[in-house]
């Protein structure tokens, strides 16, 4: 036989070609992963920020306007609209110019090395956690209320649990986006159907509602504040946009997407919380389609379910995304399109809405906890976080000069606002913690009773 020959078949030359065929397995399974993952154009980026922005929130406004009146309410939703629409654009330069965040951990690096890192991870995890956990009750509310109370809360949580849980388990926002459609048209619907009912209960009424142009008579701090931090996490969107840019084959566009979103938010929120408010006047409930009479709420609860799930389910797939893909940084499981992959993910996104489901059941003031997170991380996220990021990330020269100083004065300023936000909303929150244990309605931990 040849040299050639058996040069062919040595064993050194079939490990060799095992090994070749094995890299180019783990090339193919890169590149399949690689172009799952970019597939978001700024249209979808649109609607993935639509699914995780606008949800039943916007039902919480009118009652904020109630507290505010409609001068202060119109001008602070539409101020902080267009806030929210500036510190989005800065997180969209910083994922330009750092294309490698992924997340916001990732920005919180760039700030504080490894403990801004470790820091902004932990509350982009939470902030998520609690946000599902906050549909989870919000899906067994709805679903209560439609059918009477007919089966124990409990119950009712548990099968907004798996709803979310099977609806977060598609891991690309691109395939997220298609929901994204169902989500806006349900919380349109949601919406209408209040807006006209509470209508045409005003115009029964001969339009008499006493609403007001000015705050509420005897407005403490802690319920004014209340009220402008439900406005202000209605605005929260900047906190997931680095995990839904890092999939756009095009992160440039963003820009287009952010002033959609913004302007569409701001539109539909002045809009609800001012006709609901001048509709229903000081008693308007929250959420509001509670003053759309019981039939009227059981059709809009009905509606809104589609909202209430899909707008959960999208946070736990980016809390997921970012710790599935911090654990498997360096491995091709990371793009879960292998057994392993899927096997992982699906395991993960189990214990991610296990763990909200006994965080929203377990603590008894739960919406309160939320409202204390929120102060917390989306302060950080939608205002300090944004400004940090312009004046040592985004700025060029020093911020005295004549090209920066206008910029300058405006973060400092929304730096300012969160911290406001920060302090006040956390000290709201507690506040309005001792005052229900001291008025004995705080509810029992995992009980059947309704929910309110």
């Amino acid at each position: 036989m040849s040299e050639l020959n058996l040069k062919t078949i040595s064993p050194e030359s079939k490990s060799e070609n095992s090994q070749n065929g094995q890299l180019a397995d783990i090339a193919i399974i890169e590149a399949q992963g690689n172009a799952r993952f970019n597939r978001l154009g700024w249209k979808r980026l649109t609607v993935v920020l639509i699914v995780e922005a606008i949800a039943l929130g916007a039902l919480s406004i009118p009652s904020a306007f109630a507290t505010l009146g409609m001068v202060a309410g119109v001008i602070t939703t539409v101020g902080l609209g267009f806030v929210a629409i500036y510190t989005s654009y800065v997180v969209g330069q910083v994922k330009l110019a750092f294309p490698h965040v992924a997340h916001y951990a990732d920005a919180g690096r760039l700030l504080m090395g490894r403990f801004g890192y470790e820091l902004i991870g932990a509350m982009f995890a939470l902030e998520l956690i609690f946000l599902v956990g906050s549909h989870c009750l919000t899906g067994s509310i709805a679903l209560l209320n439609i059918s009477n109370n007919a089966i124990c809360s409990l119950a009712f949580g548990v099968v907004s649990a798996i709803v979310l849980l099977i609806l977060a388990l598609p891991p690309s926002f691109a395939e997220v986006a298609i929901l994204g459609y169902i989500d806006f048209v349900s919380v349109m619907l949601a919406i209408g159907i209040t807006i006209v009912a509470t209508g045409v209960s005003y115009g029964k009424a001969g339009g008499m509602s006493n609403w007001s142009a000015w705050p509420k008579d005897n407005l403490g701090f802690t319920e004014a504040f209340i009220a402008i931090t439900n406005i202000v996490f209605a605005y929260s969107f900047a906190v997931c946009q680095f995990s839904f840019m890092d999939e756009m084959h095009t992160p440039k566009d963003y820009v287009k997407s952010i002033w959609a979103l913004g302007l569409i938010e701001i539109f539909i929120y002045t809009l609800t919380g001012a006709l609901i408010y001048a509709f229903v006047g000081p008693d308007v409930a929250s959420p509001a389609l509670l003053s759309a009479g019981n039939l009227m709420a059981k059709i809009a609860f009905g509606v809104a379910l589609p909202v209430i799930f899909i707008s959960g389910s999208i946070n736990g797939t980016v809390v997921a995304r970012y710790i599935h893909g911090r654990i498997y940084k360096d491995s091709v499981t990371r793009f879960i399109n292998t057994k392993k992959g899927w096997i992982t993910w699906i395991a993960l996104i189990s214990v991610i809405t296990l763990v909200a489901w006994v965080i929203a059941e377990a603590i008894p003031f739960f919406s309160d906890l939320l409202s204390i997170c929120s102060a917390l991380f989306i302060s950080g996220f939608t205002f300090y976080f944004p400004a940090m990021m312009w004046f040592k990330l985004i700025r060029k020269g020093k911020w005295y000069s004549r090209e920066n100083l206008f910029l300058s004065i405006v973060n400092a300023i929304i730096f300012v606002i969160g911290m406001i936000v920060l302090v006040g909303g956390t000290y709201s929150a507690i506040d309005d913690i001792k005052n229900q244990y001291k008025a004995g309605t705080v509810r029992g931990a995992f009980t059947c009773a309704p929910l309110e």
